[in-house]
């Protein structure tokens, strides 16, 4: 785990030539918060805009794709962490957080008990003290899942919904048919629909297609790779098979939204 300020940040990524205003993809969690007397951020998480306000949260899970913006003219902290390092993540908000009220207090001290305790290095072994840091940031999380206008929403841990969601994530790339989904836990494709509307407001294929929209458009902008290989570690038999399926859910070729999407057109 690290704790860095929006000084620090810039500063390291001076030193390793990256540019915080470009398309990053990092394998661990960024938990971006803007201090209460601060300027608003910008930032894009997977291609969508948002602005944290001052005494903001915004919750970066590995793997997104994310973009600083005007971070010059704000400051903040920033908490990173590997994944596993707490033993249960909360689900994050797909927006920023501004927590008010008694939740606000609550999770301001949360952050100034894991601050002090990550500045304390020396007063017990270094095994203590990340047993200790893996306890706080998890106290914040569940905070921060708790600040919200409602608490999240219970969701059984194995229902259709969370096993077809858990399958999606691995084998997005291997098959893009729901009837594969269905088969292999045990589902009518139908009860996976069904599912799925209830817990996201879309059926099991929309949910599925914009999994491989959004892999698609990850692997686009933050790499280098052709479009043939994407569409062949997509899953997808022919380049114009996927150059197809992404203008239909996009309405761009997949070279025109990296383009636009990396500022080059």
């Amino acid at each position: 785990m690290d704790v860095i300020d929006f000084t620090e940040l810039r500063s390291r990524a001076e030193r390793r030539g990256i540019d915080l205003a470009g398309p990053q993809r990092p394998d661990f969690h960024h938990l971006i918060h803007v201090h209460a007397d601060a300027e608003p951020l910008p930032h894009a998480v997977d291609f969508t805009e948002h602005v944290v306000e001052p005494g903001g949260w915004l919750w970066v899970r590995p793997g997104q794709v994310h973009q600083y913006g005007a971070l010059t003219r704000s400051r903040g902290t920033i908490v990173i962490w590997r994944p596993g390092f707490v033993t249960v993540d909360p689900p994050p908000p797909d927006i920023p957080l501004l927590p008010a009220g008694s939740a606000r207090d609550a999770v301001d001290l949360a952050m100034r008990h894991l601050l002090a305790d990550y500045a304390d290095l020396g007063s017990m072994t270094l095994e203590a003290h990340n047993r200790s840091l893996r306890m706080l940031l998890a106290v914040l999380l569940l905070r921060l899942a708790h600040a919200g206008e409602a608490p999240p929403p219970a969701t059984p841990a194995d229902s259709p919904f969370e096993r077809f969601q858990a399958a999606v994530e691995r084998d997005f790339t291997r098959t893009h048919r729901v009837a594969d989904y269905a088969a292999d836990l045990g589902y009518s494709a139908r009860t996976l629909t069904r599912a799925t509307l209830s817990a996201t407001g879309r059926s099991a294929k929309s949910y599925l297609d914009a999994r491989i929209v959004l892999e698609a458009k990850r692997l686009l902008v933050h790499t280098d790779r052709a479009s043939a290989d994407i569409a062949r570690h997509l899953g997808f038999s022919t380049p114009g098979d996927f150059s197809k399926f992404f203008r239909k859910h996009d309405g761009r070729s997949p070279l025109t939204f990296r383009a636009e999407a990396r500022g080059t057109r």
